[in-house]
């Protein structure tokens, strides 16, 4: 893998141009594959913040608010076209910033970061709404129908696991109901936000629909931009405590918000299940983008008759991983994001050996570091002789890891599986149909899959439960957040 000799400059970008920091201050962006340095990015304070908001508040009465909604839809498809026309350069900047895969990014990242247009596009057009006639007393009757317009000014604060993907699943709806957005993405993956710009102005957005502020969470441009008052609404994905601190800031204000948080999810393989799928789908979800998946699955309970089989056939398929850097040939996980989150996730490692885990695979910093020092390399790991109170069953890890532990009976497995402050996915693994229903409508989370993993549906319901979240985005569900719903009543 090549270094990047030559580190560019990422800004800000407000009402349709690209802006340097007032500050003058900026912050390196290095790679999680060797810790070389790919850019260095402006922060955003105050000044910056207000500018991209205000740019935001003014366009929702330009241009942008006036235009129809088959003309947003029209002008969506064309950045959604415009992606994928710079399919390459948005693949090499999301590697560069990530250390995924080619092949992962490729597949899931880039194509889904176009698709979150354009299925929001066609969505908006399509979605129809209640009318009630009602009785009234001197006979003649009223209409109720109901009118829908955009929230206002929408702050989004996107993750680093799936910078791209994550940020347009947000952006795509928010446009598509005549929102005006200022993304925070974070600033261990600045580059494809930034890069969008182009995007939107190459496919007609009028300037300050979309507005970018790079920077960090306190004190910085996340917690100006969350604060502001301007903003009438807060979408965020990240961790808990992140989002807990967002919701302070939301309730100045009244503000609404929507929040996918952290997981600890479990999955429940039952003895009658196919055990080659239910292996291959675990080394999905347990081990697929490093780990670094809020859906990802820490927590494996199977059954005790297929529990030795089981754990035997998915350390082989683990021990089959190719580890490596992005472009190398068929490098199937990569490095952690950064050498910060490699330490949290190797304190975990620690944790488990000494509150008595066995470890049958990993542990450990991966031999990739040999050939790139620097780099955030790990190894897959797998652990059993777990207790349910240990810290690798409670607390979410983020990385290649999970613990595999024995149940005996249905009730069990769904008791234990539900036993955490999380709730946002299960999966669950039988040949059974009746089982399948029975257990998946017991799960407390969000989402349940059934002999899959991460197999999504954009038009359905996303969002967890308990410490997982609040509010669901997808398909019509998203129209809850991201517009106002009016009544209109018509006196006959």
């Amino acid at each position: 893998m090549l270094k990047n000799t030559n580190p560019m400059e990422i800004g800000h970008f407000i009402n349709g141009k690209y802006v340097k920091g007032t500050s003058g201050e900026v912050f390196e962006n290095r790679s999680p594959v060797d810790g070389s340095l790919i850019s260095l990015v402006h922060e955003a304070r105050q000044d910056e913040v207000d500018q991209a908001v205000m740019a935001a508040r003014r366009a929702l009465k330009g241009p942008w608010g006036k235009m129809s909604m088959a003309e947003r839809s029209a002008i969506l498809y064309k950045v959604a076209e415009g992606i994928e026309a710079r399919f390459d350069e948005f693949l090499r900047a999301e590697c560069a910033d990530t250390g995924k895969p080619w092949n992962m990014a490729s597949h899931i990242d880039i194509p889904r970061g176009a698709a979150n247009f354009k299925i929001f596009a066609d969505l908006i057009k399509n979605v129809p709404d209640e009318v009630f006639d009602m009785p009234t007393p001197d006979g003649a009757g009223a209409l109720n129908y109901a009118a829908r317009g955009p929230k206002g000014v929408i702050a989004v604060i996107s993750p680093w696991n799936l910078p791209l993907l994550l940020m347009t699943w947000k952006v795509g709806p928010a446009l598509a109901c005549g929102n005006t957005v200022v993304v925070k993405p974070s600033e261990e993956t600045p580059t494809t936000t930034a890069l969008l710009g182009e995007v939107m102005n190459a496919a007609g957005v009028p300037e300050g629909v979309y507005n970018v502020v790079q920077g960090f969470g306190p004190e910085s441009a996340g917690a100006y931009l969350t604060s502001h008052p301007e903003v009438d609404a807060i979408t965020f994905t990240g961790e808990t405590r992140t989002g807990e601190i967002i919701m302070q800031s939301a309730a100045i204000g009244l503000r609404n918000i929507s929040m996918e948080c952290g997981g600890k999810n479990p999955a429940l393989i039952f003895a009658d299940a196919d055990v080659d799928k239910a292996v291959a789908g675990t080394v999905r979800s347990a081990f697929v983008n490093c780990g670094q998946v809020c859906l990802g699955t820490e927590r494996v309970y199977v059954q005790r008759p297929l529990y030795e089989e089981f754990i035997a056939k998915l350390a082989d398929q683990a021990r089959q991983l190719v580890i490596g850097p992005p472009d190398g040939k068929g490098v199937s996980m990569g490095p952690l994001i950064s050498l910060e989150h490699r330490n949290k996730v190797l304190s975990y490692y620690e944790k488990a050996v000494a509150q008595g885990a066995d470890v049958v695979l990993g542990g450990g910093i991966h031999s990739a570091v040999e050939k790139f020092p620097g780099g955030a390399w790990i190894e897959p790991t797998i652990w059993t002789g777990v207790k349910d109170t240990d810290a690798v069953m409670k607390e979410e890890i983020f990385g290649p890891c999970c613990s595999v532990v024995p149940f005996d009976d249905e009730d069990e497995a769904v008791q234990r599986g539900n036993d955490s402050e999380y709730g946002l996915c299960a999966a669950v693994w039988t040949e059974n149909l009746s089982r399948a229903h029975r257990v998946a409508a017991q799960m407390d989370v969000g989402l349940v899959w059934v002999n899959s993993w991460f197999l999504r549906d954009l038009r359905t319901a996303f969002g967890g439960a308990k410490q997982s979240g609040i509010g669901r985005e997808g398909g019509v569900h998203g129209l809850e957040f991201y517009t106002e719903h009016k009544n209109i009543c018509i006196k006959l």
